[in-house]
Formats: structure tokens, sequence, C-alpha cells
């Protein structure tokens, strides 16, 4: 895997592997219909955070690519609470999903999703920020969790 690869790829192609695992490989249901359907609580969550987090950077003419130099580092709305809320909604997106189906195969998507924006990711964008923004980087690391 590779940063070349942005995230929201690979959350659709984590999103088309559980519902092709959950077709292929019929697992037996661990969340059973109707409680399945609070998934659709956390799909709506994940999409409304992944949104709003992307408007921010968007209104204050940062760059939103992992991979490119950030120019402000944005702290409010969601960055209250989490350092990566656009991570945070592609996970919940996933869960939901998961959630949905409510078959213990599905829930590799969210998993994968977590590893890959943890390992690949997220190291290297705390990274940037840290030389970008140095001690700003440093007090926000210290006020704010990297996931929730």
């Amino acid at each position: 895997m590779s940063r070349k690869i942005l995230p929201p790829t690979y959350c659709f192609i984590f999103l088309v592997a559980a519902i092709a695992l959950h077709l292929i490989l019929p697992v037996s249901r661990i969340i059973p219909s109707p409680y399945n359907l609070s998934g659709i609580v956390l799909v709506v969550l994940g999409i409304w955070i992944m949104v709003w987090a992307d408007s921010l950077f968007k209104k204050s003419n940062t760059e939103v690519k992992p991979s490119d130099k950030p120019a402000i580092l944005v702290t409010n709305g969601p960055f209250r609470v989490s350092r990566h809320p656009m991570y945070v909604g592609f996970v919940g997106l996933l869960l939901g999903v998961a959630m949905l189906l409510g078959s213990l195969i599905a829930f590799v998507a969210p998993v994968a999703m977590f590893i890959t924006l943890a390992t690949i990711f997220i190291p290297f964008e705390e990274d940037m920020c840290q030389k970008v923004f140095d001690e700003a980087y440093s007090d926000y690391k210290t006020c704010v969790r990297k996931w929730l």
C-alpha cells in the first residue's frame, strides 16, 4: 500500500470488499435485524464528519491531500476532538456498513481501514505537521487525541 492511493480510495475498496465478503462468505449474522439498522447512524455520522472536516480545510485554503504540505493548522470544528476527524469518519462509515450487513466478516473492512490509516497515513501526516507547525502542533497534540 502506498500514500499515492488516497484514503477515500482505500475506503471505497474496503467498502466493496466488505460487501463482497458478506455475499461470498456467508458467516453467521452477529447483529440480527432490526438491530443492524443502527448502523445507519454510524454511516450518516461518518459521512457528516468527513464533509464537515473537508469543508473546514477548504475554507482555510489548506491542502486536503495527505501527501501535500498544509498551509494552516486547522483546530476548530471536529478538529477540537480528533486530530484526524476525516479518518474517524471513514472508519465510522465502514463500521456502520458492517453493522448494517450484520455479519462478522464485514467487520474486516473497518479494521483494515483503521490499520491502513494508522500505519500509512497518520505517521506521515503527523511528522509533516510537526515539521511545518513545530511548537503549535506540539501544543495541539497535547490537547487533542489522535482518534477520539
